[in-house]
């Protein structure tokens, strides 16, 4: 979406402007002209004040009255306006026109001429017979007339900067600080392809409120009157931080109308260094209707373990791994070293870090984690001491089919990478594991499930910050359902849904990141810190959803669940509890430490069930109080695999 031209009226850029310039100078004049048209108009305000001040001194007795000493009066005013409006750059293009800052400067500027007035009445009564309280009763006059000039030029001016006749008719979500700066940015910009026509609030305080002429016209639950009423083609939705069950209901609203619906970007991008601006809207995309939710992340608690600190990531080419590390090097660290075995996913999340991806530098390390020995030489040799292993494999169905990969990857592959971490005395290392881990029934969220405990066990093995970190599904990365709704209704359908019933929990990339790098600053050691995922969504609404939006007619076909699959899928597991202590949208929970001895892939095969889709009570569940209790009894179990 192209932004919106920005007039000088705004007051939010006033401070950026150069000397000389004006806020008025959109309107084609050049700046100077207004300035010293406005300096005659102040004279003019003055003298007219005067001259009322003394007909009300003088009770309309105006042969009373000394002209030469008047014309000399009104001379000093003249000059004590120029002089003192000079010195605090009014007439210089300071501030924006006609705004509160610029009325603030008018009172000093007033009150200094009228003391000038008092001092000269004073000091030359003999002379110019001038009383002495003509300079105090011209002042409220001339506040007044110096206020009504600019105002009426302001008005002058927006009423030539209105959008045109093509512009299409807006209705704003919305009647706060961004509604009131989206209508002022609209109605000042001739070239704007908006033009407010209504504004909708939720607030009964707000429901006569008027902003830059244009009304809030009723409530969200009035809203398909209201387009009926004002024949809107667009609504903006003038929220930085709106929930996605928000953007559901206004969307639902709106089902049917012909209407757009454009979201402001996240209020972090405004603020940060990302360079949107509160006009840069765009199209509600389907991350907004399932999981846009605001992130509330603690930079200093943040920095405390990153700035400064060796960083690695473990499967830093993936669609999580990539997102920590754009988001970890804001924080600075000393050296940030990305992890994979996929040098193509390498090569992506360097050059979105550094805009090259010659692959020459000692940023990426090429490895796969199922190596144990190259792993601990690349520790060795680097020696990490933040650690965020986000290497492993995700997809159900497939891990369903080859258990032993999930085997090698998620639970050797972790314990791999926690063994060389704790060789290099590693002080935060924050495990990224999965919703499925919470009373698992696939063969990823058992595997996962294995990778908490062990994860838990070296955190009281080492005293250190050993933490994991549970979310459900994410939104956008490689491999996961909208990725292949788009492909199946680029492709003129069907989708495939498995269940009408079956829900997940989404969140987005970024959001997930952030939470992710938070529970590293405020886990402690063995705990499992669980993302508030908001409310589970039906895939068969988003599929709807997205079927709708495309403007296609796409068939829906339910194929049924798969192996391992649940219907619903749980955050946290029976007899977790969900304590927040620390972070609204963070609970903390602990799982019991399994040994690393006590893992054996051969009992795991035995007992699991490989092969059926089911894999019964994993070794790790089976032993936890074995390996509580007495470490002696680790070996027991059969070799490591």
């Amino acid at each position: 979406m192209t932004p919106l031209g920005i007039m000088g009226l705004n007051e939010g850029r006033a401070s950026a402007r150069t000397p000389g310039s004006t806020a008025v100078a959109s309107s084609g004049d050049k700046p100077a002209i207004w300035l010293w048209s406005q300096y005659l108009l102040d004279a003019a305000a003055w003298i007219v004040a005067i001259l009322l001040a003394l007909i009300l001194r003088y009770e309309l007795l105006v042969k009373e009255i000394n002209v030469p000493g008047i014309a000399t009066f009104c001379a000093v005013a003249v000059v004590a306006q120029l002089v003192v409006g000079l010195s605090f750059a009014l007439y210089r293009g300071r501030y924006s026109f006609g705004s509160f800052h610029e009325a603030k400067l008018l009172v000093i500027v007033a009150v200094l001429v009228a003391v000038i007035l008092v001092l000269v009445s004073v000091a030359f009564f003999t002379v110019i017979e001038v009383p002495r309280s003509i300079g105090i009763i011209a002042f409220p006059f001339a506040c007044m007339f110096l206020a009504a000039t600019r105002y009426l030029k302001r008005m002058y001016v927006e009423s030539k900067a209105k959008p045109g006749e093509d512009a299409q008719r807006t209705l704003i979500y919305g009647a706060g600080f961004l509604g009131n700066s989206l209508v002022g940015r609209m109605m000042q910009d001739p070239g704007s392809p908006y033009f407010p026509v209504g504004l909708i609030d939720d607030d009964p305080a707000k429901k006569h409120l008027r902003l830059s002429t244009v009304p809030v016209l009723g409530r969200v639950d009035d809203l398909r009157d209201i387009v009926a009423r004002t024949q809107a083609s667009v609504l903006v939705i003038a929220f930085a931080e709106v929930e996605a069950a928000q953007v559901r209901r206004v969307s639902d609203l709106v089902a049917g109308l012909g209407i757009r619906v454009l979201v402001l970007p996240p209020l972090r991008d405004m603020l940060g260094a990302a360079g949107a601006a509160i006009a840069d809207f765009r199209e509600v995309a389907v991350e907004d209707l399932i999981g846009r939710r605001p992130v509330d992340i603690h930079p200093d608690e943040v920095a405390g373990y990153v700035t400064g600190k060796r960083v690695l990531v473990t499967g830093a080419g993936g669609s999580i791994g990539s997102e920590l590390c754009r988001q970890l090097a804001t924080f600075a660290p000393a050296e940030l070293i990305m992890l994979d075995r996929d040098e193509t996913g390498l090569q992506s999340t360097q050059i979105s870090l550094t805009g090259r991806g010659l692959l020459t530098g000692r940023d990426t390390v090429l490895a796969d984690i199922r190596d144990a020995d190259a792993l601990l030489n690349i520790f060795e040799d680097r020696k990490p001491e933040v650690v965020f292993h986000a290497a492993a494999l995700k997809h159900v169905s497939l891990l369903e089919q080859y258990p032993e990969e999930a085997w090698k990857t998620n639970v050797q592959g972790s314990l791999n990478v926690l063994r060389a971490a704790a060789a290099v005395d590693v002080t935060n290392f924050v495990n990224i594991s999965t919703d499925k881990a919470a009373d698992p029934t696939s063969v990823l969220g058992h595997s996962k499930r294995v990778a908490e405990k062990l994860t838990s066990w070296h955190a009281e093995d080492t005293g250190r910050g050993y933490v994991s970190v549970r979310f459900g599904n994410v939104i956008g990365s490689r491999g996961s359902m909208l990725p292949l709704f788009t492909e199946q209704i680029r492709n003129g359908g069907p989708i495939t849904v498995t269940d009408p019933e079956v829900t997940r929990f989404f969140m987005t990339i970024p959001e997930a990141c952030q939470l992710v790098v938070q529970a590293g600053a405020i886990g402690r050691g063995g705990e499992v810190l669980i993302l508030d995922m908001g409310e589970a969504v039906k895939i068969l609404d988003v599929a709807q959803r997205m079927i709708a939006m495309s403007g296609k007619d796409i068939d829906i076909v339910f194929t049924g669940l798969r192996p391992g699959e649940k219907m619903h899928e749980d955050l946290i597991g029976v007899g977790e509890n969900d304590s927040r202590p620390l972070h609204p949208k963070i609970s903390h929970t602990s799982v019991a430490p399994l040994h690393p001895e006590t893992l054996s892939l051969q009992r795991w095969k035995a007992e699991g069930g490989f092969g059926q889709g089911q894999i019964g009570v994993l070794l790790g569940d089976a032993v936890e109080h074995s390996a509580r209790t007495s470490p002696s009894t680790a070996g027991t179990a059969g070799p490591v695999a």
